[in-house]
């Protein structure tokens, strides 16, 4: 059995987290990190010092400076932890690779194994479509705090890695008054409702477009890639890994 603590575990994502683990007896929760503490079915702590118990993994859906602080105490007692937190900063994700040179780290801007799979097909697209224009949308509820989302650049990055790095990302064109660069993946979010996510690359050609599509109505699939995540992770030495890593070829 996988001993999990779970970061963030008082939000939507850490509760989706218990209560798949509940509901797979290869895995148990035996404690959680969060701004408040409290004791549910498992102690809930406000401070990493203070955990007493002795996880296997921990999986981490919470804040930059929460994730920043739990893994301090990932490190400090060589914990392996899957990452799922977004909206790092260039600072925060050197620190993330960093410790990754001392324990397994996976870090992953979306668990979901199609959006994984989205990622890998629309590089291929963009590889076998050169002359498209490209562009990504990205929806989510209106409690979202980062702009865009980690999974509308972690497709947007799938597609520059495969193109060698040619791209650049567009954010805002409202203050611009000159075309569209052709090297340019101009990149949009809409905020509202409740909802859980949807993403849309789009290439754009002449006289035809083509659109890959992919939208969440349940939470409970990051969830439970967390937990493929993790069981992967639990027998790995240390370094950086991603979704790739789980799903394999």
């Amino acid at each position: 059995m996988i001993r999990v603590l779970v970061s963030g575990a008082n939000g939507k994502m850490g509760q989706e987290v218990v209560q798949q683990i509940s509901a797979d007896p290869n895995f148990e929760v035996v404690a959680g990190f969060d701004r408040t503490a409290n004791n549910a079915d498992f102690p809930i702590y406000d401070d990493a010092s203070k955990i007493k118990e002795k996880p296997d993994v921990i999986i981490d859906f919470s804040t930059p400076a929460a994730t920043s602080q739990i893994l301090d105490y990932a490190k400090e007692n060589n914990i392996p932890i899957v990452i799922a937190t977004t909206g790092f900063s260039e600072e925060e994700l050197a620190k993330i690779a960093e410790l990754a040179k001392e324990i397994p780290i996976l870090r992953a801007a979306n668990t979901s194994f199609e959006i994984n799979l989205m990622a890998k097909l629309v590089a291929d697209l963009a590889e076998k479509l050169p002359d498209s224009d490209i562009e990504i949308t990205d929806i989510h509820h209106n409690r979202k705090a980062d702009s865009p989302s980690g999974t509308a650049l972690l497709l947007a990055d799938s597609i520059n890695q495969r193109l060698g790095g040619t791209k650049e990302y567009e954010f805002d064109r409202h203050s611009k008054r000159t075309p569209r660069k052709k090297k340019e993946i101009g990149i949009h979010s809409l905020r509202g409702g409740t909802v859980v996510g949807a993403h849309s690359v789009y290439f754009f050609g002449d006289n035809e477009s083509f659109e890959i599509k992919h939208t969440v109505t349940s939470r409970s699939i990051f969830a439970k890639g967390a937990l493929k995540a993790a069981a992967f992770l639990v027998s790995q030495p240390a370094g950086l890994y991603g979704m790739n890593d789980v799903i394999g070829d």
